[in-house]
């Protein structure tokens, strides 16, 4: 596995859509290009919306990690600045 280095932290597990994925589209605008986002979710639906977002905000999904049982691990690279 590839060492990353993890700038921000955000745990969502046990909430449901559509916090994670608000919660995550905040946590990525206080980010600086360059900086990693780790984002921890239990959401099923999280799944295919963390995809979309980062397709959508042009940033780099570098790690889909399953934990455990439904529990998700993804690490997101800040790779653009916040339009408007």
């Amino acid at each position: 596995m590839l060492d990353i280095e993890v700038n921000v932290k955000l745990d969502c597990r046990g909430m449901s859509c559509p916090m994670p994925v608000f919660k995550t589209s905040k946590a990525l605008k206080n980010l600086k290009v360059g900086e990693t986002l780790e984002v921890i979710s239990s959401d099923p639906g999280f799944v295919l919306d963390i995809q979309a977002l980062v397709r959508q905000t042009q940033n780099k999904l570098l790690v889909t990690q399953e934990m455990n049982d439904h529990v998700f691990r993804y690490v997101i690279e800040k790779t653009q600045q916040n339009l408007g």
